[in-house]
């Protein structure tokens, strides 16, 4: 497996303070790798070192198999970047302001055609941006972050603020990348259920500790499957499970029994046979953000 960003060890201390402790993260090409994490939990503080805005205090940091130590230019000439809100020149327009973007970067003109095409803003790229919504904002940076020859796109909380449509926007488009530029992307934010719908892998991170890293799949394997059930009479159902030696909890008259103990068929037909009611009986998997409270649940925020 190809890593386009790989740490080892990272680390950053401010002070007394230690913001990201020994941080191995692994993103492998042509991904998009979810980076979870409540405010302040050391997500910025990483991606500010994988850009070398900011110095660790240990560890490495190689992007492309390189260390951005020694070859930081040659690096971030492929890596493009939203930080925060985009930076912008509210009275130019959009295609004025991937112009000074282009100049910077020393390369073609059609690349400002290329690049506003991609986030669907050529209709308003003689349009002020000052008159542009917030959603078109955030595509004008994502074309900022992407335009040249980008291998690699570090998006920081790319959907903050945004009301649905726009979160919805900028998901539709961040999925499409891989597939129209090759490019990797490594997403930060604090929205669960916006990388579950986006990602490949995730990586969750809190207090500065890489918690689980992996596929979705792989961190949905973590915890057991459970059978929801709805029958009655409830209290007598629930005791009757209990019998039968498996863990049942009510949850707001509901009864929830972990599949790894028993077949979902196996359960049905002995309540059925005991002479219960039973109207529902499904198999019910946990979210990524129910899976993500169980990883961080009592760990206060850093």
């Amino acid at each position: 497996m190809e890593l386009v960003i790989e740490t080892k060890g990272l680390t950053k201390k401010f002070r007394k303070f230690t913001a990201v402790k020994d941080l191995n993260l692994k993103v492998p090409r042509k991904t998009i790798y979810g980076f979870l994490g409540p405010n302040g939990a050391g997500k910025s503080t990483t991606i500010r070192m994988l850009l070398d805005l900011i110095k660790p205090t240990g560890g490495e940091v190689y992007l492309f198999g390189k260390d951005i130590s020694r070859y930081r230019m040659d690096i971030l000439r492929k890596v493009g970047s939203l930080v925060e809100a985009p930076s912008y020149y509210g009275n130019l327009t959009a295609y004025e302001n991937l112009e000074i973007t282009r100049r910077i970067l020393k390369i073609d003109k059609k690349e400002i055609d290329k690049a506003l095409e991609i986030v669907n803003l050529s209709k308003w790229k003689n349009v002020k941006v000052k008159s542009f919504s917030l959603g078109m904002k955030q595509r004008l940076g994502i074309a900022q972050a992407l335009i040249g020859p980008r291998e690699l796109l570090i998006l920081d909380e790319p959907t903050n603020g945004l009301d649905p449509a726009g979160v919805r926007e900028i998901r539709d488009l961040i999925i499409s990348l891989p597939r129209i530029m090759g490019v990797t992307l490594l997403i930060s934010s604090h929205i669960l259920s916006e990388i579950e719908q986006m990602a490949d892998y995730v990586g969750i991170i809190r207090n500065g500790n890489l918690l689980f890293q992996g596929t979705l799949d792989e961190l949905k394997a973590r915890t057991n499957t459970q059978i929801l059930i709805k029958a009655t009479p409830l209290d007598k159902v629930q005791e009757f499970i209990r019998q039968m030696g498996l863990g049942v909890e009510n949850r707001e008259g509901k009864l929830y029994v972990s599949k790894g103990e028993i077949g979902t068929e196996e359960l049905n037909r002995a309540l059925v046979l005991k002479g219960f009611g039973v109207s529902h009986l499904s198999e019910s998997e946990k979210s990524l953000e129910e899976i993500f409270l169980e990883l961080t649940e009592g760990k206060s925020n850093a």
